[in-house]
């Protein structure tokens, strides 16, 4: 399956040429390598890496291998890392000088999945005052006096600059349905809910680019052993992480449904291999730099006559 790019209000617009087929499955394209930190002969084009984590109403979790590299070698991946997020760095500056767009960027995940790293590895790289970050946690008495997209749409991105949500709107279709807090009708109507409210955001100037921490459970494992064992990391763990845990399989399924009904051209979901994070890091700021090129921000013109001028 091929990706062309389409105009679309002065910006370009991912589109999938065959829409009703998913990206190969990662085990199997070309290339992958899945116990190695280094390289086999053939790499994965950039291009080639964002189709196969591009989710589909086809998707299926289980074809995609949370530990697979995509044939890059660790240290060359790490460097070119440095490459990409320079770039996203000028994107940035442009999109925040021209402020006319925005993006909003989604980090789901199991608990140890990987989002607070991210947030750490990828977007401290950027300009701060151009970021923001909210986190959104259970609802207060006063969200839940309103409709479930009430409390997010207060927090989405200003023109000019990207908002990073650690959890989401999503957590409405998936501790919600895992965990029975609202019958099946009431959560299953929020696929369309959320996908009306993403298009809205998109036809309004925000680009919505959304990630799917893919984990393994036994990588889970590790990073919930070494939260317990570190006392400077002991604050981030709790005992109901131990209950959630349980329902692995649950939470697979609702992630894997979530996926399926709302990854769209207007709002794209990409799965991210999340047990290795220099292959996470480098997945996300390329995919974020793939945007903010399609949105193509430049910086505003300066005021004239301002050529030649010397400062006394």
């Amino acid at each position: 399956m091929a990706l062309t790019l389409r105009a679309c209000s002065g910006a370009r617009r991912i589109v999938h040429a065959n829409r009703a087929s998913a990206p190969a499955p990662a085990s199997t394209v070309p290339g992958m390598d899945h116990d190695t930190d280094h390289a086999p002969d053939h790499v994965l084009t950039d291009d080639d890496v964002l189709i196969a984590c591009r989710a589909t109403s086809a998707t299926d979790l289980a074809a995609h291998d949370p530990r697979t590299t995509f044939g890059w070698d660790k240290d060359v991946a790490k460097d070119r890392f440095d490459d990409v997020i320079a770039d996203v760095d000028h994107l940035q500056q442009r999109l925040y000088a021209e402020g006319e767009r925005a993006v909003l960027m989604v980090l789901q995940g199991i608990d140890a999945g990987g989002k607070g790293g991210t947030i750490r590895s990828v977007m401290n790289q950027l300009n701060p005052s151009g970021v923001s970050v909210h986190g959104f946690g259970v609802p207060s008495e006063e969200e839940r006096a309103h409709d479930f997209l009430w409390r997010i749409h207060a927090h989405t991105p200003e023109a000019g600059t990207i908002a990073v949500f650690d959890r989401s709107h999503y957590e409405d279709v998936l501790v919600v349905r895992v965990k029975g807090l609202a019958p099946e009708p009431v959560w299953r109507r929020r696929y369309e809910h959320i996908r009306n409210f993403e298009r809205l955001l998109d036809d309004e100037g925000t680009t919505v680019v959304k990630f799917f921490l893919n984990v393994s459970r036994d990588e889970q494992r590790e990073r919930l052993q070494d939260r317990i064992d570190d006392p400077e990391e002991r604050w981030k763990f709790r005992k109901g992480d131990l209950d959630d845990r349980a329902l692995w399989d649950e939470y697979q399924t609702a992630f894997e449904a979530a996926l399926r009904e709302t990854s769209t051209d207007a709002a794209p979901w990409y799965v991210v291999p999340g047990d290795r994070k220099w292959v996470r890091n480098l997945v996300v700021a390329l995919a974020l730099r793939h945007h903010l090129t399609a949105i193509g921000p430049e910086y505003p013109p300066a005021e004239d006559d301002i050529a030649g001028l010397v400062v006394e």
